[in-house]
């Protein structure tokens, strides 16, 4: 993250609107010009296979195995079509972001498009939408972690697991994690590989049990008993697992030719997470047709050792929790340095959001508030606690679609190449799935979203005086 502006230049945007400030403004307009030439800038060295392996590791393939029981059981055993719908509703909103990546080729977020495309106000709701993903997202990691650890320890309290994964994520994110990231693509393909032994396993078990003929079945797609609102309360779920598709435009400033890759990796992303979830839905519902475990947060570790025994089981635990544990660590790095750039920005307190270490140099107060967060997962269930940060997703997602409109119907420069489809039709779809997907969350995570949106709007209120000024502006 950069600053979005120096504090002299945040002066001579309306708090110090004098004679003296103006003219002071004007003379250092050159040197602050002069100084910015000579600050470092980011290396572009990265290409598309390189963005692609970064954003299929942010999204974390096992995943789809962490959730499967709650989703199984939210969508009546139609998961593997709830993981199409999300699909659906995620590539229309992935080529939106793909469209706003081209026309902003800078490294931006929904808060950034939001702001450009409408305005500062609704620019910051939406950013602090998008803070309930990050700020939320390191718990959900932990309480799933947990919960695989439970099944194969159950004789162990769930809370200490969650105690555990926090102690020692937070230690490592204010000590500095330089070494974790370098084995992040080692750890995808470590987790596509038993993506694809579990896939395996669980074709070769139902082939066993029903024969060959039964691998085509269409009962994980549809059951005419299920109703729709069913599959697509299922399908409000699915969607966490595609949570970071649009990481990769953060890579902007460091992609070869952005304006062409980006784009195209965020659909690509988007396209082979949704592949890899629905195939695993589609064969774990094969190998256990059902959606009744006997505890839906750790549903495939149950599969696991039904179709592979306890060495596979050791061998998928062990997986998924260095995965989850990997992705806790991401996710809670991400979030002290969002909320670090909300304070550095004033956006947020600074005395307290704005602290470094002096030693580690890392935004030690803000990793412990990540940390503390994270004790809520002691009073919630995965179904809950991955609803509430949907609840963010979704409306960040929908704000994205609508900027694309805005931009197509305004006429701006570089939205003729959209066309009618691609400025209109394809975002209103995406907008409208959104939407429905939102309204598909369970009550208390749609309760709770509300909360924090109107939490954000009294926020906004008071730091701009009742919305008479702009709110602060921050680069995420």
């Amino acid at each position: 993250m950069k600053p979005s502006s120096t504090p002299a230049e945040r002066g001579t945007n309306g708090t110090n609107a004098g004679t003296n400030a103006g003219t002071n403004a004007e003379a250092s307009a050159g040197t602050r010009a002069a100084s910015h030439a000579r600050e470092p800038h980011l290396k572009r060295t990265l290409g598309l296979p390189s963005v692609l392996l970064f954003g299929l590791a942010y999204m974390a393939p096992l995943i789809v195995y962490g959730t499967y029981g709650v989703l199984a059981g939210a969508s009546q055993d139609t998961a593997a079509l709830a993981y199409l719908i999300a699909l659906i509703a995620i590539v229309f909103t992935a080529l939106s972001y793909g469209k706003l990546a081209r026309l902003f080729p800078v490294a931006g977020s929904a808060y950034t498009y939001t702001r450009k495309s409408f305005n500062a106000h609704m620019g910051f709701m939406i950013g602090w939408a998008t803070l309930l993903d990050y700020f939320f997202l390191p718990m959900v990691i932990w309480l799933i972690g947990a919960a695989y650890l439970g099944a194969a320890f159950p004789h162990v309290p769930a809370w200490i697991w969650i105690v555990a994964f926090i102690v020692l994520t937070s230690g490592l994110n204010i000590i500095g994690i330089e070494l974790a990231a370098r084995f992040n693509i080692v750890l995808m393909i470590v987790q596509l590989g038993i993506a694809a032994i579990f896939v395996v396993l669980c074709l070769h078990y139902a082939a066993a049990a029903a024969g060959p003929g039964g691998l085509l079945a269409a009962q994980p797609f549809f059951q005419p008993h299920v109703p729709l609102s069913a599959t697509m309360a299922g399908a409000a779920i699915a969607a966490y697992s595609y949570l970071g598709f649009d990481a990769v435009s953060t890579l902007t400033e460091e992609t070869i030719e952005p304006e062409k890759n980006i784009p195209r990796a965020i659909v690509l992303i988007a396209l082979l997470g949704g592949a890899i979830f629905v195939i695993a839905a589609y064969t774990l519902q094969l190998a256990h047709p059902g959606a009744v475990f006997k505890d839906p947060d750790s549903a495939a570790f149950e599969i696991a050792r039904k179709v592979g025994g306890d060495i596979f089981v050791t061998i998928f635990l062990a997986g998924l929790i260095l995965a989850q544990f990997a992705s806790g660590i991401s996710a809670q790095a991400s979030v002290g340095r969002l909320l670090y750039a909300m304070g550095r920005d004033e956006v947020l307190p600074k005395s307290i959001f704005g602290f470094i270490h002096p030693r580690f140099r890392t935004p030690a107060i803000n990793i412990a508030i990540a940390g503390a967060i994270g004790l809520i997962a002691l009073k919630l269930d995965v179904a809950t606690s991955t609803s509430f940060i949907n609840f963010g997703a979704f409306l960040a997602f929908t704000s994205v679609n609508l900027c694309v409109i805005r931009q197509y119907l305004s006429g701006a420069a570089g939205t003729r190449g959209f066309g009618f489809l691609g400025g209109l039709v394809f975002p209103l779809i995406g907008a409208v799935t959104d939407i429905w997907l939102l309204c598909s969350l369970e009550k208390t995570a749609i309760a709770l979203g509300v909360i924090w949106f109107v939490l954000g709007l009294a926020y906004l209120g008071w730091i701009t005086r009742c919305f008479r000024r702009a709110p602060p502006e921050m680069a995420v």
